[in-house]
């Protein structure tokens, strides 16, 4: 019998395991991601609560307390919760140190995990927002909006128009800046955070108010003229023209947008009522709920508007339904777990470093940010004064209601930064007048409605 020797193996075509180290490597990333976002929250919840109850022990709205938190945790003091769009860096993260001496994290795989990480927590801010904003909707009432809507328009439309000509005329003839950052800044002060007006008047209770109502009609108009503006000057930043296209298209966009929504939430609201009367599944209301709110906010989104406009909507129009109760109580729970994020997300992008006065840029940006500030309060107190014929209406509250800037501001200086219009001295002005708008206003809410007496007795029936 003659044997025949098998043929060599060639095991140079054999492929090395590289796609499945690969795998390993993204599920070994994948399983740190979530470790990261748990650290994450771990100090976001911590930070919420002790700077709430804090703040709710020495009569201030706890709103204010989730800020100074973020403000600790943040990018500011603590470095726990910080994000790469302020140029950090996995490296000056506490948490991802963390990790690398507890969780085995290379330092090849940080950065990474830091980015990842970091946009789950954005993602679940803006979640919070929009739940915030859905909240808000529900708890508002739409008849009284659409009652209050002249005078809501006038409050807006000065708001805007005030502050943003005050500021571009200053920082041209007074400071003797460019055109296009003064324009910028100028943008940065039209804006009014109605997340944070809206959970102070909430607390309250002042939120069904007439002064509160032409608050959130206002600050919801803001939002849109906000939008339209931010549009105008990021494109004037980038070619040096305004496209008047693009600016009709989102002011036909928003307005078909907004009372679209409502007439066609009000057409389907015996469906949706008979549809949660039909279910037998847990959780059917608070489900289908929030599927017509996030569809909502999407289509917002597509259009090129803010998404909050979107959860707003959705909630006016549930909030005339029968299930608006029942709705409420159990969008509460939600509201709880998601919304302390967006608050403490603000204020640990928050950098105080701006405020150092020993950094040569900081200190041109000191006096320009002492300008600012004066116009963004005064250019939004005075709104409240352009009510008129109505002497028993709290004008100064409804000023004092249209003052934080939040996250809105920091949108502005974010595109301002990216676009390269702004100089490190505006910039940092901008970010100093942020801060300042965002944390003065809620205890100066508060201090206003004191005056008239029913607050506190409203306030107590909210806080028991």
């Amino acid at each position: 019998m003659t044997w025949v020797n098998p043929p060599t193996p060639n095991f140079s075509i054999i492929p090395a395991p590289l796609p499945l180290l690969a795998t390993a490597e993204e599920a070994t990333e994948s399983t740190l991601v979530l470790a990261g976002v748990l650290l994450s929250l771990i100090a976001v919840y911590i930070a919420s609560k002790l700077g709430g109850e804090l703040c709710a022990r020495i009569n201030l709205p706890p709103v204010l307390g989730e800020l100074v938190g973020g403000v600790v945790i943040g990018v500011s003091v603590l470095h726990l919760l910080i994000f790469p769009e302020g140029n950090a860096q996995a490296s000056d993260s506490l948490i991802i140190q963390l990790l690398e001496a507890t969780a085995h994290l290379s330092p090849e795989s940080a950065q990474a995990v830091f980015t990842s990480q970091s946009e789950v927590i954005s993602v679940l801010s803006e979640l919070g927002v929009i739940i915030l904003l859905f909240e808000i909707g529900l708890e508002s009432d739409l008849k009284e909006l659409i009652r209050v809507g002249p005078q809501a328009a006038i409050v807006a439309v000065v708001g805007v128009v005030a502050p943003f000509a005050a500021g571009t005329a200053g920082l041209v003839y007074i400071f003797g800046i460019p055109l296009v950052p003064a324009i910028f800044a100028g943008a940065a002060l039209t804006a009014t955070s109605i997340g944070i007006t809206a959970k102070v008047l909430a607390e309250i209770g002042q939120l069904s108010s007439k002064e509160g109502q032409i608050i959130i009609g206002a600050a919801v108009l803001d939002d849109i003229l906000g939008i339209i503006v931010l549009a105008v000057v990021a494109s004037l930043a980038k070619t040096g023209e305004v496209e008047i296209l693009n600016v009709v298209y989102l002011i036909i966009s928003a307005g078909v947008f907004l009372v679209g929504a409502i007439l066609l939430g009000r057409f389907l609201k015996p469906f949706y009522v008979g549809l949660i009367n039909e279910m037998k599944t847990r959780g059917q209301l608070l489900l289908v709920s929030l599927v017509f709110a996030f569809t909502l906010s999407y289509i917002a989104a597509a259009i090129q508007l803010e998404a909050i406009l979107g959860a707003f909507a959705a909630g006016l129009v549930l909030a005339e339904t029968e299930k608006r109760e029942e709705l409420e109580e159990q969008v509460i729970p939600v509201a709880d777990i998601l919304v302390p994020v967006f608050f403490v997300v603000v204020g640990a992008k928050t950098d105080l470093s701006v405020l150092n006065p020993a950094v040569p840029s900081n200190r041109e940006g000191l006096i320009i940010a002492t300008f600012l500030i004066l116009v963004a309060i005064l250019g939004k107190v005075i709104t409240g004064f352009t009510v008129v014929g109505q002497p028993d209406l709290n004008k100064i509250a409804i000023g004092v209601g249209m003052i934080p800037r939040g996250e809105v501001g920091l949108v502005f200086a974010g595109v301002g930064s990216a676009s390269g219009a702004l100089s490190p001295s505006t910039e940092a002005a901008i970010i100093m007048m942020v801060i300042t708008t965002t944390f003065i206003a809620p205890p100066f809410l508060r201090l206003v409605f004191r005056e008239s007496p029913e607050v506190a007795e409203d306030s107590s029936n909210v806080e028991s």
